[in-house]
């Protein structure tokens, strides 16, 4: 559960199209990552699922899965581009 001062700054983060303000769409990246709020964190989110540590990178592959299902459908390119770097082998030590 967020905190009253974390529920403040996510909803000042939402734009108006329902999409983060600092998310780049054009280069489908956050432009706050380093500096990004603990709720957008993996981490911050597999501890509120009580994820196991072990399980913390299959599951951010999974909320990353429905994400991109629920946007742009489940045989969009997005997704078969997700897929493919999720299987590279630069991605396997992570």
């Amino acid at each position: 559960m967020l905190s009253d001062d974390q529920q403040t700054i996510y909803l000042e983060m939402v734009g108006e199209d329902g999409w983060c303000r600092h998310f780049d769409q054009g280069g489908r990246r956050c432009r706050i990552y380093e500096d990004r709020p603990d709720f957008c964190r993996v981490s911050g989110l597999a501890d509120l699922f009580a994820v196991p540590k072990e399980e913390v990178n299959a599951f951010a592959i999974d909320c990353c899965r429905q994400q991109i299902r629920s946007v742009h459908g489940g045989r969009s390119l997005e997704l078969r581009k997700f897929e493919r770097l999720i299987r590279s082998p630069q991605n396997s030590d992570d």
